[in-house]
């Protein structure tokens, strides 16, 4: 297994999951009775917090809504396609 491939085989279910913890959580705001730090959903709270505090510092909710899950479903599904979709960085590495 070449370098390449391991890091696809890594990085892919790493970025999917992140991908749907976020749309998770995007899901989750619509609910705001929801305990974040009781389970099951600190399972989604915990892993997604560390990257939505320094945004929320930058990106401010427009009109009462927090928008930084959906700009880190952008990031990661836009990571996901540079490294590993049909012209990804790392599917042409594996190629050669």
């Amino acid at each position: 297994m070449t370098g390449a491939n391991l890091a696809a085989w890594i990085l892919g279910p790493v970025l999917g999951l992140m991908t749907f913890l976020f749309i998770f959580r995007i899901i989750l705001t619509w609910y705001p009775q929801v305990d974040l730090n009781r389970l099951p959903f600190n399972l989604v709270a915990w892993p997604t917090e560390p990257f939505l505090v320094p945004l929320r510092k930058i990106v401010a909710p427009i009109g009462g809504v927090d928008i930084t899950p959906i700009i880190w479903v952008g990031i990661f599904s836009l990571l996901r396609e540079i490294l590993l979709g049909q012209q990804g960085l790392l599917t042409m590495l594996s190629r050669v």
